[in-house]
């Protein structure tokens, strides 16, 4: 099953509790918050903070640490 937009849209990083996207090529999902890029291994998101990695660009207007009500 390949990982779509729209799921990724219904979850929040474990780590700071902000929005994800996932990234262009469709390889990892990145928080829109903390920068933390969390790879797809054999279809599955590995959604641990010790499994991310941080990428150095700056966090995006987008990004919040609001959950959905």
């Amino acid at each position: 099953m390949k990982i779509t937009e729209e799921f990724v849209e219904m979850m929040i990083c474990p780590a700071c509790q902000s929005k994800l996207r996932l990234r262009e090529d469709g390889a990892a999902i990145k928080c829109l918050g903390c920068r933390r890029v969390y790879p797809i291994e054999d279809d599955m998101p590995m959604m641990l903070p010790d499994k991310a990695t941080i990428e150095n660009d700056e966090p995006t207007a987008a990004a919040t640490t609001e959950r959905p009500a």
